[in-house]
């Protein structure tokens, strides 16, 4: 049989629904996949190999029970250190909450084990979850598994390297700005920032921040296929009553015309030309499949949201955001804070939420005419590691390019990364918005795309 480890999600929970293979031997083999790879790449910086073969041993046990096993019955996936996992820290890359021990699960954690999964380890983040690079002063350095010379993306840079390098079948991440979506596109696999609301989410651990629900990252899933996307989106979408901005949507809306609008230059965004070459690319792959795509030339404001949600996402508290870092001593989270510093402080609260209503709408009077946006990740491929702390020009350049990925979340719109392929050795992607709730239609689009190139698949740590 094939090596465990290299299956999807899908087939791993068939093989152990139907005992050709038991979840303790997938286990087995996640764990010395995990001890084979993670050393060149440091994706997992917190694992106990005996707690894992006690879920999987669980797991058995109910199959062997006659019982439902759920839809990831048996599948190893990763979390992201900034969400509480009982037992564990919740560190989100610092040393200041090495010792911030989680008392219970947050509520992803729950639903995963819920629909069967086990969880078999935690994966890195950059300190505060700030940056596109991931480094921190706790856990070190990730590293792309296809280009150690490139950035693994962040904040979920852990969770891309790790299903990318075959480290769990599915990885969960969080994403306020590209967070999962960045890491994907930046490890080769795919990525879903689903709508605000659709997963629940709260921590324990840790404060919550000021203004709750208006800055809020969004968990989500990587996987190497859009399948696995799918079943994951499902497994932590369940209800949980802690979080209140918690929404009963249906994960299949009502039935659009398959058209889609398709933008090579949003807002300014002036990409390079092989991210160019992979929207229309993936553009064709759609026309191939059915799809009626129209070439436009501009979408709905993006800046103006992406400079927005900047503000939100930093510019409250910002002073108390900077002390922190100051205390913890971060150069990335101090080279973000400092760098955006004009951007966002003083802030207005009031001034942006209001104007969001008025983008909110805008975006979704769009969507009434097309199912999907299909337009860049970022305006570069994937950048060299650690580009934004080597000048200020270099900061500026990072920041311009990862428009599309800020401003999608201001409205809350859910957002696919979808792999489309290399550059050399570098991958490329492309990114998918729908109106709120409708990542169904992400996901359709998303499946066409990926059917018609060459699939992502795990791979050894390159050199």
């Amino acid at each position: 049989m094939q090596e465990l480890w290299r299956l999807s999600a899908a087939e791993i929970a068939s093989l152990i629904r139907s005992k050709k293979v038991s979840a303790k031997e997938a286990a087995t083999a996640a764990l010395a996949r995990l001890d084979a790879v993670n050393p060149k790449i440091n994706a997992v910086v917190d694992h106990r190999p005996k707690d894992v073969q006690a879920q999987a041993s669980a797991i058995d046990a109910a199959i062997g029970r006659g019982e439902d096993a759920g839809p990831l019955g048996g599948v190893p996936v990763t979390v992201k250190v900034n969400i509480d996992q009982e037992g564990f820290a919740t560190t989100n890359g610092l040393k200041l909450q090495r010792d911030a021990i989680a008392k219970s699960n947050n509520p992803v954690i729950d639903n995963l084990r819920k629909s069967g999964a086990v969880i078999l380890g935690r994966t890195n983040c950059p300190a505060f979850s700030y940056r596109w690079f991931t480094t921190n002063l706790i856990h070190g350095d990730t590293r792309n598994p296809r280009d150690p010379s490139i950035t693994p993306g962040g904040s979920s840079g852990g969770a891309g390297a790790a299903v990318a390098a075959g480290i769990g079948h599915i990885a969960h991440g969080t994403d306020i700005a590209g967070s999962i979506r960045y890491p994907a596109y930046a490890c080769g696999v795919h990525g879903l920032r689903p709508t605000m609301g659709r997963i629940a989410a709260f921590n324990a651990a840790l404060p919550e921040r000021p203004i709750g629900p208006q800055i809020s990252a969004v968990s989500g899933p990587l996987a190497r296929t859009i399948g696995d996307i799918r079943i994951a989106l499902a497994a932590m979408s369940a209800r949980d009553y802690r979080d209140p901005w918690w929404v009963p949507a249906p994960l299949e809306g009502p039935a659009m015309p398959k058209r889609v609008a398709m933008c090579l230059n949003p807002d300014g965004l002036d990409p390079v030309p092989e991210v160019k070459a992979a929207v229309a690319d993936a553009g064709k792959r759609l026309e191939r499949a059915g799809w009626i795509v129209e070439e436009i030339a501009n979408t709905p404001p993006l800046r103006e949201a992406a400079d927005l949600q900047t503000k939100l996402w930093l510019g409250d508290g910002y002073e108390a955001q900077l002390e922190m870092a100051e205390r913890e001593g971060d150069p990335g989270a101090l080279a973000c804070l400092r760098g955006n510093r004009a951007k966002v402080h003083p802030f207005d609260l009031s001034k942006a939420l209001t104007r969001r209503l008025t983008l909110t709408r805008e975006w979704l009077a769009f969507f009434e005419n097309y199912a999907v946006l299909l337009m860049p990740v970022s305006g570069e491929l994937p950048f060299p590691d650690q580009l934004d702390r080597k000048d200020e020009a270099s900061f500026a350049r990072v920041w311009h390019a990862q428009l599309p990925q800020i401003a999608v979340p201001f409205m809350g719109l859910p957002g696919l990364t979808v792999s489309t392929g290399l550059v050399g050795r570098v991958p490329v992607g492309v990114q998918l918005v729908s109106g709120r709730y409708r990542e169904d239609l992400c996901l359709a689009a998303g499946e066409a795309i990926e059917a018609g190139g060459t699939p992502s698949a795990a791979i050894d740590p390159a050199g």
